[in-house]
């Protein structure tokens, strides 16, 4: 059968290369990574391997956010990954060269590099140029927030089409420090792809190098066994972690990275992000709540910019090793120890946007087992309020573009968790509308559900325990005074004790009435999200 495909006499002893090709026309994420594995399959076979291509889902996140598919987002994350064990594992194959583009092709690429343990690379298809509206450089957010400002009488209809016909000019993922961006950030800090690479441009010709350079790379590393479990140490983790804090990068990473973690056999807590966030500030000014792209700050140095900045305030640990082989303080050696003073994206340590990591760990009667919030940018930073309560995404959206929601009150969205949505929703059009509408430092939202990466405000998601399960968000009522206040990391729901217990007596499971497919099962496996939302536990 090998012969069938193309294999030779001579081709038996080389090592098998599997290229999963996340490519689809579904989303402009994913729209130019068939060029890649075109030119990457080509540079495997010239450096000795056998390419064997197969190919793996995406979902488009901005497509279906704030509709019934948003279910499917990050139940994607958990196909992807079985999809490339099981095609790499069935086929024996020697080395994994993972594609893609949107937001869960990163952790899924992970989660199985993880499980399997071959040699692994990750190229990453790139990030979207900006939209250029005037002087203005617009990112796929700008949608979603313009649809909060005409509501609110801030634009008219021929600006809210202006801004959306020119939010997304081409090819690549969401253009800001957003999930895939963060993500890709993520692996190139853990060493599972190659310096620069997380940043580029997707219709750059920086990426096609980088493709064939991968390639290479994953030769040599199958040569010398490098595997994936040698460089996903915990030391590597907290190197993560402290990239996500400086980049000033999403939510959705706490999440993904407790998935890969305890996938790899890495001890790592929700409570690992709150100590890491105490000691490294935010760094780089970057959208969602910043002014630059992620384009921007490939410019000024990229994701080694960052790490060299962070290692020279020994905030990082330089013995962690890559897919080369090579140290940290190896890979930075030639990085300037300070970032070019011609640029605005990356600042030093003693001049940061905030002195602190801006995700939050916030635990409290409402969250026992925590919950995470993105506080970079928020002006007040503590909120006490009466609780408007909301069962879904869409009813929330339908209150805030008609107005019931005023300043002072804390938007309560339920049953949105990994169990109750099914699948964890990420909650980018109500966010986004509160913006838009001007309430984004007036108002909280709390929810069990996820944000986009492209969210900001006082906004507090994987709120646990969910309320599919009983959570105590489950028991709130309208009216109830809630505070949220990040400095003191607490969510509380104000009301006694013994109230809580009556309500939870009194309490009946009511689950989505999912009886078959993948949303079925993923509810009958899916763990809390403090601990990855993993189906595998």
């Amino acid at each position: 059968m090998l012969r069938a495909v193309g294999f030779n006499d001579n081709d038996f002893h080389k090592p098998i290369i599997g290229i999963a090709n996340g490519y689809s026309t579904i989303t402009p994420c994913n729209l130019g990574l068939n060029d890649l594995t075109r030119r990457a399959e080509i540079a495997l076979r010239q450096a000795g391997a056998m390419p064997q291509t197969f190919g793996t889902i995406t979902v488009s996140d901005g497509i279906s956010m704030g509709t019934e598919g948003m279910k499917y987002s990050l139940v994607s994350r958990e196909v992807i990954a079985d999809a490339i064990e099981t095609a790499c594992n069935a086929q024996s194959m020697d080395g994994l060269l993972a594609i893609g583009g949107c937001d869960k092709n990163m952790p899924a690429a992970m989660l199985a590099m993880a499980r399997m343990n071959i040699p692994a690379v990750f190229i990453y298809g790139g990030t979207i140029k900006p939209g250029k509206l005037g002087n203005c450089d617009l990112t796929v957010v700008s949608s979603f927030e313009a649809v909060g400002q005409i509501t609110s009488g801030k634009i008219d209809e021929a600006q809210l089409n202006n801004i959306e016909k020119h939010a997304c000019p081409g090819a690549g993922s969401c253009g800001g420090m957003f999930t895939a961006n963060t993500m890709s950030a993520v692996i190139e800090t853990m060493g599972l792809s190659l310096p620069y690479s997380s940043t580029m441009a997707a219709e750059d010709v920086d990426k096609v190098e980088n493709a064939v350079n991968s390639a290479k790379v994953l030769v040599k590393a199958v040569e010398k066994n490098i595997r994936p479990l040698d460089l996903l140490t915990r030391e590597a983790f907290e190197n993560a972690i402290s990239v996500i804090m400086a980049l000033g990068g999403s939510t959705n990473a706490v999440l993904h990275l407790l998935a890969i973690a305890r996938t790899a056999g890495v001890s790592l807590s929700i409570n690992d992000f709150e100590t890491i966030r105490q000691r490294v500030p935010v760094i780089c000014d970057l959208k969602p709540s910043g002014r630059f792209v992620t384009v921007d700050l490939h410019k000024a140095g990229g994701i080694p910019q960052v790490m060299k900045i962070l290692l020279e305030g020994g905030l990082l640990h330089g013995t962690c090793r890559n897919i080369e082989g090579k140290t940290l303080i190896d890979v930075l050696a030639d990085v300037p120890s300070v970032p070019n003073q011609t640029q605005e994206v990356i600042r030093t340590l003693s001049n940061p946007l905030y002195v602190k990591g801006h995700l939050a760990v916030l635990k409290g009667n409402l969250a026992q087992e925590g919950s995470v919030a993105k506080i970079s940018g928020v002006k007040n930073p503590s909120i006490t309020g009466p609780a408007k309560v909301f069962e879904s995404e869409e009813s929330c959206l339908s209150a805030i573009i008609n107005g019931y929601i005023k300043e002072g009150d804390i938007i309560v969205i339920r049953n949105e968790g990994p169990i109750g949505g099914p699948g964890m929703r990420e909650m980018l059009s109500p966010t986004s509308a509160i913006i838009g509408c001007g309430l984004g430092d007036k108002v909280a939202l709390i929810t069990d559900g996820r944000f986009s990466g492209g969210t900001y405000g006082m906004v507090v998601g994987h709120v646990a325990p969910e309320a599919a399960v009983g959570g105590t968000i489950a028991l709130v009522q309208n009216g109830d005074s809630i505070t949220v206040d990040a400095s003191k990391l607490l969510i509380q729901l104000n009301v006694s004790t013994d109230e809580i217990e009556r309500r939870r007596s009194n309490w009946e499971v009511s689950l989505p009435s999912y009886h078959k497919g993948v949303l079925s099962k993923y509810m009958r496996l899916v763990s809390s999200s403090s601990k990855g939302a993993v189906t595998d536990a």
